[in-house]
Formats: structure tokens, C-alpha cells, sequence
């Protein structure tokens, strides 16, 4: 049953740039009233000037998702504004590339903070909520490493499969509550996230494989809002890959070590 998106209410966090940010300005365009959350404030506020601008209903609030609090503030701040909280996209999220053996602790504390704490927060600040009103859509971004895991990415995929498997134990959880989750699953996409990744890691990250603009990511959680599924795969041959890594991982592990030994010789 197709969803008319306009008037609802939605929590994005990571909305500064990136995916985040082509999603608020898509669901905007929908009638979706956003409140858009991340650290920068200066680029929070000129998304929200850019969505008004265009006849939109947007608030922001500088938001760090590693602290629960800022978090509830974020959902309360929905709540406030208009009344309502219909979808939560936890989108905030963190790479780094390097071996499992010399990746620094603090860093592997700081991905897990952002990417599946950060989500954690979000889920319970907002499930309390959509169960009073008795509706509600959470949306988790994972990553296509959340199904399967490639050289240098381990840590990373390890808090992507994390999301994954908080999405499908909340999804059984909420079933009679009418809330409904989903997981999207991105591969390579042309945002901030590898120049970030890569100063944080000892070699450069790069897009790889089929690579999609934030744009078209957003385009494909939209369609999500509308049509709660609970896994979408933006790419959608990469589903292929799940299946042949469930029968047979080993032919899997070859033809990965292969390619991603001319895409990252240093591992």
C-alpha cells in the first residue's frame, strides 16, 4: 500500500551533507516536515534555509549522536515542533580502512559509538513515541558491507552488520505495533564519507565498485517511506552476492580477494 508522505514528520540524523542531506531535501519535496540533526550547525542551517527557500517545513539542531541526549533532543524537538514523529532515519555513520590487527582501539570505540550506538539512541528516543501513536517507520542505513565484509573494511562492516541485526530483532519486536523497519543497504556513493574515512585511516578509501550519487540513495528511501520494505538494496544485483556468500562463501572469498587486491594492494 503506497504511503502519501505529505505532512509527516521526520527525524534524519547525519544531515549536514552527504546522503542525509539529499534525503531531507527529498523528503521535503514530498511535504515531509524534516528535523534535520548532526554536528555542523552552519551546514544544518542552510539546509533548513534551502528547504523554506523552496516552500518546505524544516527545523535542525546540532546533534552529536554519540551522546543520548542530544539524541532525545532531537526526537523531542520533532515532537515540539510539530507534534508527531512518522519516520527516523539514522543515517549518521563513520568509515575506516586498515587492518583488524593495527586498527587503534580508539578509533574501533568511536565507529562503534557513532554508527550502532548512534542508532541505538535514536531507536529508543524514538520507539516510545511511535508506539503512542501507533505508527511509525524507522529506517536504518547500513551498508552492502553489512552483508558481507571485504579486506580493510572490518571493523567498519562489523557496525553495519550490527545495524542489521538490531533492524531485524526491532522488526519482530514492533510487529504488532504498527511500526515498521527497514534497512537500506548503499554501496559506494559520491558524498564525504571516503575524504573523511580516509584521513582518519593509514590508507586512502576510495569508491569502488558500482558507484551512485547521494541524490539517487535518497531517491531510493523515499520509495522505502512509501512502501515499507524491510531491506532494500540501492544497488540491486549486490543481493546476488548475499546468496552466493550464504551457499558458497569460499568462492566468494576468491573472487573478492582478487579484486580487491588490485583495488587495495596495501592489504
Amino acid at each position: 500500500m503506497r504511503r502519501d508522505l505529505r505532512d509527516r514528520v521526520a527525524v534524519i540524523t547525519g544531515a549536514s551533507s552527504g546522503i542525509g542531506r539529499a534525503t531531507a531535501l527529498a523528503f521535503a519535496r514530498e511535504g515531509v516536515r524534516v528535523v534535520l540533526g548532526a554536528r555542523r550547525a552552519d551546514r544544518l542551517e542552510e539546509a533548513v534555509e534551502t528547504i523554506q527557500r523552496a516552500g518546505g517545513k524544516a527545523r535542525a539542531l546540532q546533534t552529536d549522536v554519540t551522546r543520548p541526549e542530544d539524541v532525545g533532543r532531537l526526537v523531542g524537538e520533532a515532537v515540539a515542533a510539530f507534534g508527531r514523529l512518522d519516520i527516523l532515519l539514522n543515517n549518521a555513520g563513520l568509515g575506516y580502512v586498515g587492518r583488524l590487527e593495527s586498527m587503534p582501539m580508539e578509533e574501533i570505540r568511536h565507529l562503534f559509538e557513532v554508527n550502532v550506538m548512534g542508532t541505538i539512541y535514536g531507536i529508543q528516543a524514538a520507539v516510545p513515541i511511535m508506539r503512542s501513536q501507533r505508527s511509525g517507520h524507522i529506517i536504518n542505513v547500513s551498508s552492502v558491507v553489512g552483508r558481507r565484509a571485504t579486506p580493510g573494511s572490518g571493523m567498519y562492516a562489523a557496525t553495519k552488520f550490527a545495524q542489521v541485526a538490531l533492524s531485524e530483532s526491532l522488526r519482530l519486536e514492533l510487529a504488532d505495533a504498527g511500526i515498521d523497519v527497514s534497512v537500506i543497504y548503499p554501496v559506494s556513493t559520491m558524498t564525504e564519507f571516503f575524504a573523511v574515512a580516509t584521513a582518519r585511516s593509514p590508507m586512502r578509501h576510495d569508491p569502488a565498485g558500482p558507484i551512485y550519487s547521494a541524490e539517487q540513495v535518497a531517491d531510493v528511501i523515499v520509495r522505502c517511506a512509501r512502501r515499507p520494505r524491510a531491506e532494500v538494496m540501492v544497488y540491486p544485483p549486490a543481493r546476488l552476492m548475499v546468496i552466493l556468500n550464504a551457499v558458497w562463501p569460499r568462492l566468494l572469498d576468491r573472487a573478492l580477494a582478487a579484486y580487491w587486491k588490485r583495488i587495495r594492494p596495501g592489504l
